[in-house]
């Protein structure tokens, strides 16, 4: 993993600022982060669950999971010309919907399981639901699904385990996003 050095940033890309995205299992800490690098910096968090909930992103719900099913169609559709603008923190549990020219960097969050466990029984989590998440984190596949959506040198995989390791990657999110945007001047 490099320190996201500017063999990361992408040539062709004409936005003064980047757009991120920050994925993984849920429980990892997507939305923490999320908001804790836009209020380090000047990006806008687009919580993207909570997008399709209040403009009926979705093709129904799902009451055995207890979650809308996403219409990624609806989805790109309304979000193409805000990633257009660039200074876009997109924080989902998935990532293959997006086109990928709309990243600059996409951000893997990842938790061990004791850990990813007590945070999903504290959303109260059903039992399945729960074992279909840390089932995904052993597996890796939000990961495995970054690294065959996105080029190789954009992806970059964090723990999220601690406190201080999310401090620690907002720290070095907001010193790539400063990076970015030197290389990327008007």
């Amino acid at each position: 993993m490099s320190d996201y050095g500017s063999d990361t940033l992408p040539s062709t890309t004409n936005r003064t600022q980047p757009n991120i995205l920050v994925t993984g299992t849920p429980g990892t800490g997507k939305t923490t982060t999320c908001e804790m690098i836009a209020d380090a910096t000047s990006l806008q968090h687009i919580d993207v669950s909570r997008l399709v909930k209040e403009k009926g992103l979705h093709e129904g719900y799902n009451e055995e999971f207890d979650t809308f099913i996403l219409d990624d169609e609806k989805l790109c559709d309304e979000l193409e010309d805000v990633m257009e603008e660039g200074g876009k923190i997109v924080d989902f549990h998935s990532c293959e919907v997006f086109p990928e020219r709309w990243f600059d960097l996409v951000i893997v969050l990842r938790a061990d399981n004791g850990v990813l466990y007590g945070r999903l029984e504290q959303r109260n989590y059903a039992p399945k639901k729960i074992t279909e998440n840390i089932e995904c984190e052993i597996m890796q596949v939000v990961l495995e699904e970054a690294r065959d959506s996105y080029a190789e040198e954009i992806v970059v995989e964090l723990p999220s385990n601690t406190a201080d390791e999310m401090e620690s990657n907002v720290q070095r999110v907001v010193q790539w996003i400063e990076l970015f945007k030197e290389n990327h001047r008007e």
